[in-house]
């Protein structure tokens, strides 16, 4: 048997606009959607959650409402490349969401070659690591 998880609130729906109104500058709408998620490791029990989507600069975001009050999210760009934030789940919406705009843009600078604060002189000379040590991949 599957649960169901209530709706987001026209206040959760709101807050999260606004976090995107402020991160693009310009007015976004995330699509209301449902998932359906194993919440309980040790059951096979399928949750179906709400679910906000939104794609922007080639990332595609979810954000999953499991519970009154808790909320899952991750990014990702195809299906064997997708990220999480390296929580579990939040119980602050805003939180869940800034975390999860700041890591995608964090990866983003980093696949681009950028480096937060870093210089040529941060860097070992002769460095050849081309390997990306970014967020947690899920």
């Amino acid at each position: 048997m599957d649960t169901t998880v209530s709706d987001f609130t026209g206040q959760e729906l709101e807050l999260v606009a606004e976090l995107l109104q402020q991160r693009y500058s310009k007015h976004m709408s995330p699509e209301l959607a449902d998932s359906e998620l194993k919440l309980d490791p040790a059951s096979d029990e399928l949750t179906v959650c709400p679910t906000l989507y939104w794609s922007e600069r080639g990332a595609h975001f979810v954000l999953c409402k499991i519970a009154q009050g808790r909320y899952k999210c991750q990014f990702f760009y195809a299906d064997a490349d997708q990220y999480g934030t390296g929580h579990d789940e939040y119980t602050d919406l805003r939180r869940c969401v800034l975390t999860l705009l700041r890591v995608q843009a964090d990866h983003a600078s980093q696949s681009a070659g950028i480096s937060s604060g870093a210089t040529a002189i941060d860097l070992p000379a002769g460095s050849t690591d081309d390997d990306y040590h970014g967020p947690l991949v899920i």
